[in-house]
């Protein structure tokens, strides 16, 4: 596409400074609300991408022997700017993904919280000691950085998702390239610009724009030592086998079906809000997203009744729009994605309760929107059961019993989060010990771990050994290193030839 076409161009941020590289490709960045172009972004070249990696690892020595407390100064630094723009930064989201602008301060301060965490730096990475594990012998151990680090993130969380890898990729010592999505590309800069601004030094953070191609280089640059990605499943296999065949370290995230358990003693009323906010939140474009109630026994008439009303009464808006409850999708491929689900919901026998479809908002006529959608008696072979929609679609699946309910979740190919509502202590704790999913909340939809844990899924929701951010980001962006130390007194005794022991 040429450049010419469309006002803005969004570009790249490396060794400290903006830059278009020199790709000559560029993609269209919508505001989805009114559908109209806003800018382009430009899409990185493999020579453009190599650039942020040289520069990266030139910087690497320097950052990697800084002290942990001169880190977490810079992240000290960086969460004070991050308070201060907290505005801006939403409503740059809110521009390019079309959430509203409380959802994106949200969004920020989720991971803000991150950036918190990191500020912990000196402690978290302190290591373990020995004293006389042998005859006077002590022995120590130390995380090390991996070296350059790398960041692909989706669309749906343009700030949460990056802060939820570079700010402890940083701390750590790396260096972090990060590719955001094409789709809104602009927060990216700010935050490398608040970075800069914070005190960290020029190269130690990059931003890549681009597409397939930057991605792949990435992938199989050798001097790369690990890949961050978010995404759906597909991309997260590809992204996890094409960077462990290249030897590096891969936590790759990826979709999700999140299901929510309503037993007949749930406060109906709690859990049917609890639903409308975690199904339609965001136009369901969260990997946290409830997108499946399964109500068990008694809970199914009074749950559907209550929902039906509650559907009905979210307000579709603009992303300045006060009174708006969710807004528009990212892109009007998406949009027909969505629609097209729903389509075939209708078409393999769902019943169709609150139909999203045609939805139009007067002055936005253009935008990317669909209406909540609700169905009920979904079964569990439908393709909008199986399938992650990605969309303000709430699938109803009936279950008799809670033995049946806890099956449905735990035969799904996906295992990122789920949810049980209940009164029962009994029930609650059974349910947290045998379901099968990452993440899970006992009348809580949606149970996102706070910084200080670690955030992943299960089966085919993650694909590597380590969640992300928390103790297990810490492990991830380190290599451990054991060292055993003896200082010898007088006469060495002569060359031992047996394996050395040190009781």
């Amino acid at each position: 596409m040429d450049a010419s076409a469309s006002g803005q161009i969004i570009g790249h941020f490396i060794g400290g400074s903006l830059s278009e590289g020199d790709g000559g490709r560029f993609g269209p960045v919508f505001n989805p609300a009114t559908g109209e172009q806003s800018a382009q972004v430009a899409l990185a070249s493999k020579s453009t991408v190599e650039q942020a990696i040289t520069t990266a690892q030139e910087a690497f020595p320097a950052w990697a022997k800084a002290s942990p407390l001169r880190r977490a100064r810079v992240m000290f630094k960086f969460k004070a700017l991050i308070e201060d723009r907290m505005d801006d930064l939403a409503r740059a989201i809110s521009a390019q993904h079309g959430k509203l602008h409380d959802d994106a301060v949200g969004e920020v301060t989720r991971g803000l919280e991150v950036v918190e965490f990191a500020c912990g730096a000196p402690h978290l990475l302190k290591g373990e000691f020995t004293d006389q594990v042998g005859p006077e012998i002590d022995s120590f151990s130390m995380r090390k950085p991996l070296g350059v680090c790398a960041g692909i993130t989706p669309f749906n969380f343009p700030a949460m998702v990056p802060m939820w890898m570079f700010p402890v990729a940083l701390v750590c010592g790396n260096c972090f390239i990060l590719k955001p999505s094409e789709r809104d590309p602009s927060v990216s800069l700010m935050l490398a610009e608040l970075l800069k601004e914070a005190g960290l030094p020029d190269g130690v953070f990059s931003v890549v724009q681009g597409d397939k191609e930057a991605v792949d280089t990435l992938l199989t640059d050798p001097r790369v030592q690990s890949i961050s990605f978010v995404g759906s499943t597909p991309i997260a296999e590809y992204i996890y086998s094409t960077g462990t065949a290249h030897g590096k370290r891969v936590q790759a995230l990826g979709g999700a079906k999140n299901h929510m358990i309503v037993m007949p003693d749930a406060d109906m009323d709690q859990a049917t809000d609890a639903l409308i906010g975690a199904a339609y939140g965001s136009a369901g474009e969260r990997c946290m997203a409830v997108s499946v109630a399964v109500p068990v026994g008694d809970a199914a008439g009074p749950l559907v009744e209550r929902l039906i009303e509650r559907v009905r009464g979210v307000k579709v808006g603009a992303a300045g729009d006060p009174d708006a409850d969710m807004g528009p999708l990212v892109t009007r491929e998406h949009q027909q994605k969505v629609l097209g689900y729903i389509d075939k919901g209708v078409e393999e026998g769902a019943d169709l309760l609150v139909d999203g479809r045609g939805m139009s908002l007067q002055g936005y006529e253009d935008g990317f929107f669909v209406g909540p959608t609700l169905f009920d008696n979904v079964q569990s072979d439908m393709s909008i059961y199986k399938e992650e929609i990605f969309g303000p679609v709430l699938s109803v699946v009936r279950a008799e019993t809670y033995d049946q309910a806890v099956g449905l979740i735990n035969d799904h190919e996906y295992g990122n989060g789920t949810a049980v509502f209940t009164r029962d202590g009994d029930t609650a704790r059974a349910f947290a010990n045998d379901i099968q999913a990452g993440m899970v909340g006992i009348n809580v939809p949606i149970p996102v771990p706070m910084a200080f844990h670690s955030f992943g899924g299960w089966k085919r929701s993650l694909f590597g050994d380590h969640f992300m951010h928390g103790p297990e980001g810490i492990r991830f962006f380190t290599r451990l290193k054991t060292v055993t130390v003896r200082w010898p007194e007088g006469i060495r005794a002569g060359a031992s030839f047996v394996m050395p022991t040190l009781g």
